[in-house]
């Protein structure tokens, strides 16, 4: 159904930074970038989610956040290690949620602009 979504971000290249490391557990790379702009998908493909810097950016409002698919629970524990380590904040470390399901295995991050990140395996291991 969803294109891609933007994010609009108050530095490109921190946020980039932060992007590059937090999504290579799940997969994603940066597929393209502009002097104000980059883009990450998977390899080869299109830009799932877009980076747009822009003054005043603000993240979106309580109750939104992004969720992630991850290929397994490594990658989503591996995801949480790396978005800590780039500079992002924990809002949940890895675990299983099962208030969400029996096997909603989750983190949650908030980049270092305020966007509220989920990583979800969601499968029987």
């Amino acid at each position: 159904m969803l294109a891609h979504l933007s994010f609009g971000v108050a530095d490109l290249d921190r946020a980039m930074a932060f992007y590059d490391a937090a999504l290579a557990p799940l997969g994603a790379v940066r597929v393209w970038q502009v002097p104000d702009q980059a883009g990450y998908g998977a390899p080869g493909g299109p830009d799932r989610l877009a980076l747009k810097r822009r003054d005043g950016a603000a993240p979106p409002g309580p109750g939104f956040h992004l969720a992630f698919a991850a290929p397994d629970r490594a990658a989503v524990d591996a995801f949480h290690a790396a978005a800590l380590a780039a500079g992002g904040t924990d809002n949940g470390a890895p675990g299983l949620r099962p208030h969400y399901g029996p096997h909603y295995y989750a983190a949650f991050v908030v980049d270092p602009d305020g966007h509220r990140l989920e990583a979800v395996f969601n499968r029987p291991v």
